[in-house]
């Protein structure tokens, strides 16, 4: 099995989407679920072929699937998600067999994606891109409420 289907199985893991999906139930913004940490990883994976990065599809969609878990701390006690799902990613992913390499690579990526001046690796890169790229912001009925600047809403199909 691959490594990122035993996050995808991983109790901690399920028993965050389950209460992300409680917070954001009434969202009237871009969620944080499944759909979207796929999203992110497919387009990670895309861009990463497209760039001949050479970026095993493990770290690619381990780093999407956790990037996003710190939410529930972020919504609950303030703490910037990237920080927090920095702390979890740490957790789950020694438990789902990758390497203290591999863990550290991908906790970079996830505590530095938030802001493109704060991009160094190409995982990294990956990861801001792709977690920009993958909101639709030309469908969205609250786009107009959104805290996004203008010159990152997706108003157009960009790639």
């Amino acid at each position: 099995m691959d490594r990122y289907n035993l996050i995808l199985n991983h109790p901690e893991y399920l028993k965050r989407l389950k209460k992300l999906r409680q917070l954001e139930q009434d969202r009237v913004f871009c969620r944080h679920d499944i759909t979207h940490s796929l999203d992110v990883a497919r387009i990670m994976y895309i861009i990463s072929l497209e760039k001949k990065y050479n970026i095993d599809k493990d770290i690619i969609y381990a780093t999407a699937l956790l990037h996003d878990t710190g939410r529930i701390e972020q919504y609950n006690d303030n703490i910037p998600h990237n920080l927090a799902s920095v702390k979890i990613a740490q957790s789950i992913l020694s438990d789902c067999r990758y390497s203290d390499s591999e863990i550290e690579e991908i906790c970079v990526a996830i505590c530095k994606h938030r802001k493109k001046t704060q991009v160094r690796s190409r995982l990294t890169e990956l990861l801001f891109s792709a977690d920009k790229l993958s909101r639709l912001c030309f469908e969205c009925k609250a786009e107009k409420e959104c805290y996004w600047d203008k010159e990152l809403k997706n108003n157009n199909i960009i790639y």
